[in-house]
């Protein structure tokens, strides 16, 4: 095996701290003991985590977001499992239209997608409220769910399909039996990665929400708008060890060093 060079670990050391630095930055900041952020901290204190405590807008803004963003994940998810399937299997006239047009939000900014949104919910009476929050992040966050299913069919043998329907399998029980087992690791994949995408997802939502609606980002964003303390560093921490934990959830449940190498395989 091929080790690296000296500049390639340099290289790959200092990727790895710049990523890291801003992370540790914050953390670091959640338990200076002062009212001011500081940084490395001139102690260490829970002050400010108690401080979410106090502020049941910051509480009630995460389950908003652990709200949405499971229900828009999972719609989206099931929405990206029978589009990935027409798209890898069928022939159909404006198959590649079809493609493109699922995968348009990557492609549209982001203010655009906002105001758009904002106008829409105004038509249809749902402004600012909850189902209407979850349908737009549903259109946000399934480019990202599609992208990973699309890979594992994409990828998938179909030798074994072909003889379970020549041995008389119905279309139902080869996907149930073959075709879904084998998408297994782009279903979560995605379905952690539209998840994540929703949690943490601002510059559309700001347009879209009310204050019963309000998100987690959101409240962080009007948060830093009207004062900077530690508060902010406490609850961005707290969602940093939450996203990690989320992790350490699917890698407990089905690895995540066997998510990402089929996942590269299939990309390649």
């Amino acid at each position: 095996m091929r080790r690296n060079g000296p500049f390639a670990n340099a290289f790959i050391i200092a990727f790895a701290l710049f990523m890291i630095a801003p992370i540790a930055v914050v953390v670091g900041v959640a338990f200076t003991p002062t009212g001011h952020l500081e940084f490395p901290p001139s102690g260490i204190s829970l002050r400010w985590f108690r401080a979410i405590l106090d502020n049941p807008d910051f509480i009630e803004a995460a389950v908003n977001s652990l709200q949405i963003g499971v229900l828009s994940a999972t719609l989206a998810t099931i929405l990206a499992v029978p589009a990935a399937l027409a798209i890898t299997r069928g022939h159909f006239p404006g198959r590649e239209a079809m493609l493109a047009f699922l995968m348009s939000p990557l492609m549209v900014p982001t203010v655009v997608l906002g105001i758009a949104f904002l106008r829409f919910l105004t038509m249809v009476g749902l402004t600012g409220s909850f189902m209407g929050l979850v349908l737009c992040h549903v259109i946000i966050v399934l480019p990202y769910g599609l992208r990973l299913v699309l890979a594992s069919l994409t990828g998938l043998d179909r030798s074994v399909e072909k003889a379970a329907i020549a041995l008389g399998a119905s279309n139902w029980t080869v996907f149930r039996r073959i075709v879904f087992p084998s998408i297994v690791p782009g279903i979560v994949g995605g379905w952690v990665l539209a998840f994540i995408t929703s949690f943490d997802e601002v510059t559309v939502t700001v347009f879209i929400v009310n204050p019963s609606t309000t998100t987690l980002p959101v409240r962080l964003f009007n948060h830093i708008a009207q004062t900077t303390d530690p508060l902010v560093a406490s609850v961005s921490a707290i969602a940093v060890l939450f996203t990690v934990g989320v992790m350490l959830v699917v890698d407990r449940l089905y690895g995540l060093d066997r998510l990402l190498l089929e996942e590269g395989k299939n990309d390649s």
